[in-house]
This record gives structure tokens, sequence and C-alpha cells, in this order.
């Protein structure tokens, strides 16, 4: 380790480690907000549920299921010419943006209805003979009982994106990732090699610590954990 190694460190790494959250956050923001409708959908048009549709259901999941298969990597690639549409370029924080929301949108969808799917059935049968219409049973009863699991769900979303904004860094991404890279493995500086995993680790540590405690305080506001 050398002070030139140190100073590079300081130079690059506070930067990069805003790029990241920024990539993160923004891009865990737009994917729940398109995979959290979706997740709703494919429980209410479920067979049995509130609003069977066998057709409706069955294009979603499909939708849902090509999404979640594609590598990352690959997807990046592919989505280049939408990439440029959205935001002008395919290179960058913001433009990585883009694939990481695609990317995570259909695994916050499926989340999200296996959620909603753990609900008793008795509280939505009570729901219904009560009058509630759809929106009131989604919004009020749906959404509420569920949601130390959505919390959850997110938790892994964003743990899954901080894995993928470092994988962006090998396409221009900006972020921890591609000082890693760039700086890194490409120039045999192990020093910033090792001060970015510790970085990317914290990152996923942290998320995990805090989205366990929102949920168990959550839960525990709902009567589902005994006191402590």
């Amino acid at each position: 380790m050398t002070a030139d190694n140190i100073d590079l460190a300081f130079t690059l790494i506070p930067l990069q480690l805003w790029n990241t959250l920024y990539m993160v956050f923004v891009a865990a923001f737009f994917a729940l907000l398109i995979g959290l409708p979706l997740g709703v959908i494919l429980t209410i048009t479920d067979k049995g549920h509130i609003k069977e549709n066998p057709q409706v259901y069955k294009v979603l999941e499909t939708l849902v299921n090509i999404g979640r298969s594609f590598p990352f990597a690959i997807l990046m690639v592919a989505l280049i010419p939408f990439t440029r549409l959205i935001v002008g370029t395919s290179l960058g924080t913001t433009a990585s943006i883009v694939p990481l929301t695609v990317a995570a949108a259909p695994f916050v969808a499926r989340l999200i209805e296996s959620s909603l799917k753990e609900i008793d059935r008795h509280i939505l049968e009570a729901a219904i003979v009560m009058g509630s219409n759809t929106w009131q049973i989604i919004t009020k009863v749906l959404l509420p009982e569920a949601l130390p699991s959505i919390v959850s769900a997110t938790t892994m979303t964003l743990v899954n994106l901080i894995g993928y904004s470092a994988m962006a860094g090998l396409v221009g991404g900006g972020g921890l990732g591609q000082v890693a890279i760039q700086y890194g493995y490409n120039r045999f500086n192990t020093f910033i090699m090792i001060v970015t995993v510790i970085l990317l680790i914290a990152l996923v540590q942290g998320v995990q610590w805090a989205g366990a405690r929102i949920t168990a305080s959550i839960a525990k506001k709902r009567g589902k954990y005994s006191h402590e």
C-alpha cells in the first residue's frame, strides 16, 4: 500500500460510493413503481382470487418470467438502444438506472405476488362479505397485511441491485464496480480492489440489517411477533 494508492482511493471512492447509492435507490424506486402493480395484478387475476382472469395472468406471468431469465450483463447490452432513447446515452450512472430498473422490476413483481398470496384467505373472504370493492381490498387488506413481507422483498431487491450495480461498471456504468474494474483489476491495484469489495459488502450488510429491523418493527406492531 502506497501513499498514491491511498490518495487515489480518497479521490475516487467517495464520489463512486455516492453514484452506487444513487443508482441502487433510484432503480429500486422505479422497480417498485413498476413491480408493485404487476405483483398485485398477478395476485388478483390468479386462479381462485378476487378477479380471476387466466388470460391476463398468463400474459403477465410470461413477461415476468422472461424478464427474470435474462442475465444482467446480456440485458445491459440488449437495452443499449432503449437506454439511449430514455436518457440520451448508454454510458454513465444515470444510464445504468434503466437496465437496473428493467432487471429488478420482474423480480419485485414476483416477490410482491408471493407476499400477497401468503395472506389468510379468511381475511379476504371477510372483506368481500363486508362489501369491499376490489380497490378497497387491495389498499386496505392485501397491501397492509403483506407490508412486512413487502419491506423484506424491497430489502432483497436492494441487495440484488447492489450486485447488479457492480456489474454495470463493466460497461462504464459508474459506481464502485467501475472503480474495482478500471482502477483495481485492470491496473492490478490490490488496495483499491479490497477497499471497493469491503464497501460493497458493508452496503449489503447495512441494507439487510436496516431491512430486517424495519420488517420486524412493522410485524411486531401488527401483532405478528411476540414481545421481545
